[in-house]
This record gives C-alpha cells, structure tokens and sequence, in this order.
C-alpha cells in the first residue's frame, strides 16, 4: 500500500525594518528581501519601513503583507473608510492623492517605455479627478448569508448570529462578502438606500443569498446615478417570493421617492451578470438621464457609461482635442460602447462611425443620436475583428481619423492589421491599461510617431489609470 507523505506546512518568512522604494501593477507595493528579491507588499506606500510577513515565494520574487510599521512615509495619509484594508477596493487610501497622481504616470510612461519601446514626446501631466470620493455613478453590491468575519469577531469566540451581509466580495474569495456600513465611492442617498435594503430585509424576514447552495431570495443590489440627481436602483432576486419582493419595492418608492428608475430581475443562474436576463422596470422609467455639454445619454440597467461622470467629460474634452477636428473628417470610433465619444466629437467632424460588438450598447447609442438630432454618425454591431475589415472599409470610406477605446485585453491583432492597412492621418488611442496600450503601440510604430500622451486618472484611491496616446501617421 502506498501513502501519500503529508505536505510540511511552511512557515511564513518575515523580513524585517524593509523600505519600500516604489510601487508596482495592481497597486502593490516595491521592496527588497535580503538576498536582493523583490518584495510585492500590500498595505504600503514607497517612503515607509516595515516588517513583511510572506504570502508567496518564487525564484524571482516574494509577495507580502505589512505587518509593522516602524517609520511611516511622508507619502502617507489616514485613510477615511472604516473597511479599508479589508475591503478590496480603494487600495491606495493611504496615500496622499499627488503622490497617487505621479505614481500613476509613472506607471503610464514605465510601460509605455518598457513594454511599448516607444519613443514618446513632451508628456502632458495628468489630469487629475477634483473629486476623489464620492464620484462612482454606480455601485453593486451583494448579498450574503455567510458574511465575512473579522479577526476581532472570531478571537471573542461567542456563537455569532447576525451573519446577513449587503457588501462587496473579500479578495480572491468568490463566496466570501464584506458587510458595508458606508462606502466612500458613490454620493448620497447610495448608502441609506443600501442601508434601508438591508435593515427591511432582514425585519422582514427576507432571505440573503447564499453562494455555495445558491439558495436565497436577495442576490445583488446596483445603484446608479447620474450628474442630473437621477436615481437608479436594481435589485437581483434570486428566489422569487412574489409578496416579500412586492413590499420591499414598494417601501423603497415611499422611503426613497427621488428614484427616478425602480427595476429588478429574477436570475436563477449559476452567476449573477443580468445582460441575459429580463430587466422588470417596478416604477418610474426603464433609464435614467446623464448629460454632457448639452448632449443627453439614455442609460438602462444594462448600459455601459464611464463611472466617473465628471472625469469622463475630461477623458472625452482630451480625446476630442488630441484629435484636431476641422469640421470635415471621417472619423472611425472603435468600441464606441453606447456612443459617447462618437457623439461627442460629431459636431466637430464631418461623419463618425462607431463599431461595439454590444448589441444593447448600439441600441443606447443609435437612441441617443436621435434624441440628440445628431445626423452625422452612424453605428454598427459585431466582434470588432469581424466588422472591421477591408470589406467594410471599401463600402464607408477610409478614415481621416480614428479613435480605439477597447477593453483591457487591448485590440486583436488583425484589428490593428487592419487599421495600419487603412492608415488614417491620425490615431487616438485611449486605454484603460497602459500595458496592452504599450503591446499594441510598438505595432503601430514603424508607420506611426506618437505626437502626444496624457495619463487621466479616472479612479483616485485606486491604481487604475487611463492613458490617451497620439499617433500621427509618418510622411
């Protein structure tokens, strides 16, 4: 008979008094180990000394978290929520927002250089958000019936009863969620709404989710709002008890009658996404209205639009300026999402076409256009790599200027073929991840000189950043 010998439980290496000198990609922070190995560390800013207890070991690196602080950076400020450190998101609370800024566009320019190997110009600084809270227009959160335990809670070891949570996800642990008592990101009334949901729920007797059994009538609750003072609220039900979800509607319209939209679904799926679910409008209308230098965009539960309304106006004010309209140009905007940016520079250009493979997001946008008696763009539905071809191109005519929002992954390989093919005067490139942004560049560049470059910070406390690069065709 044969046995498995059992597994030796490693103990967690700490390093001692370490000075963290820099920051790295997804906000963690950069210091050294004594055998010269760098050190991912959570929890700190570049300035302060700590003692890191180890996560992982690999031959390169080590990843850690801070567990002492023995000097605190000049970097360094209290942070504001209650949840920070526990919570996955807002991570860089505890640092000053310049500091956040110019390691942003550190970060920008690093992989510009390092990955992109391009040579850039005069660097724009970057626009800063003059609201750094309070300035999501949507949040989801989620329901639980096993919520996470702090440390605090478990050490007492009392039976503990009240386990109902309305939060967000603990990193890396899909059935784990953190109770909110009020989040910093979004605006009054998101948390007494979130709050008033929670506290009827369970008055009332209504049943939290649960993730492993998936059982439970509450699943997820998102609010939206808009720069108008418009109010959306969508409830995700996962067992539908038609008088418990009846009455919780109802006393949201009373308690809360600002909500412009009252919707909610019924999502007896595996996972929670609703873009393949019946969305039931309970009151008011089935959208909600965001405006934008006279322009007006029809949101639905389903719509994508930029989270933050007010820094959105600026990404789209830069975007617009990068691209030097006359009044007469072709313009190609790829994944135009609901039509923002094609609307948005339509007056300054002589047409715009716009390509999302969202079929609901070409609906809002072809909506919007109308509602905006906007006559010169023009909007079509498909995976990118398929509608934008050769083919296409032949029928709508070569661009004078094109414009490329694509998701995080960056545009397919034959999407930039086919835009060099092309090869418009003059390319905006705007990204949500300056790494692929670099990956797709260093293509672009044998026939293209980067002209300008700004990073946008669209999400201050956290290390995501925007990036709007130039690109100017070579004569």
């Amino acid at each position: 008979m044969y046995f498995c010998p059992m597994r030796k439980k490693r103990t967690p290496l700490v390093f001692n008094h370490v000075l963290i000198t820099d920051t790295a990609a997804k906000g963690k922070a950069v210091g050294k180990a004594p055998d010269g190995r760098v050190i991912f560390v959570n929890n700190a800013v570049p300035g302060d000394v700590v003692d890191v207890q180890t996560t992982k070991k690999r031959k390169a690196y080590f990843e850690g978290t801070a567990i002492a602080l023995h000097k605190a950076s000049d970097k360094r400020v209290a942070p504001v929520c209650d949840h920070f450190g526990v919570c996955g998101g807002c991570k860089w609370q505890h640092m000053d927002y310049k500091f956040q800024l110019q390691y942003k566009e550190n970060e920008v320019l690093n992989n510009l250089k390092r990955i992109g190997h391009v040579e850039l110009p005069e660097v724009s600084p970057i626009a800063g958000s003059k609201a750094t809270y309070f300035y999501r227009n949507k949040m989801e959160f989620s329901f639980s019936d096993s919520r996470w335990l702090t440390p605090e809670e478990i050490s007492q070891g009392n039976s503990i009863t009240d386990r109902n949570a309305l939060g967000f996800h603990i990193p890396g642990m899909w059935d784990k969620i953190l109770d909110i008592k009020k989040c910093h990101l979004q605006a009054d009334p998101s948390n007494d709404i979130r709050n008033f949901v929670k506290d009827y729920a369970i008055k009332n007797k209504l049943t939290f989710f649960n993730p492993r059994n998936h059982t439970g009538e509450l699943r997820t609750l998102m609010i939206r709002t808009t720069s108008t003072a418009e109010i959306m609220v969508l409830i995700q039900f996962y067992e539908d008890v038609p008088e418990h979800r009846e009455n919780l509607l109802k006393a949201l319209q009373e308690v809360f009658p600002q909500i412009t939209s009252l919707q909610y679904v019924i999502n007896q799926k595996a996972n929670d996404t609703i873009y393949d679910q019946e969305v039931i409008c309970f009151g008011g209308r089935d959208h909600i209205i965001e405006e934008m230098e006279g322009l007006q965009f029809k949101i639905n539960a389903k719509s994508f639009y930029q989270t933050n309304s007010e820094q959105a106006y600026e990404l789209y004010k830069i975007t617009r300026d990068f691209a030097g309209l006359k009044g007469t140009e072709l313009v190609y905007d790829l994944y135009t999402g609901t039509g923002t940016i094609a609307q948005f520079v339509a007056q300054k250009a002589g047409k715009v076409i716009g390509i999302e493979s969202v079929p609901e997001a070409i609906n809002d946008a072809k909506a919007n256009a109308k509602h905006n008696q906007i006559s010169n763009v023009s909007f079509h539905v498909g995976d990118m790599k398929n509608v934008f071809t050769t083919d296409f191109i032949k029928t709508h005519g070569k661009a004078d200027v094109l414009i490329t929002d694509p998701p995080r992954d960056g545009m397919h390989k034959d999407v930039v073929a086919e835009i060099l093919k092309m090869a418009p005067e003059k390319i905006v490139y705007v990204s949500c991840n300056s790494a692929t942004q670099a990956r797709d560049l260093a293509l672009m560049t044998e026939q293209y000189t980067i002209t300008k470059t700004q990073a946008v910070d669209m999400f201050p406390q956290t290390h995501h950043v925007e990036n709007v690069v130039l690109l100017e065709l070579k004569k």
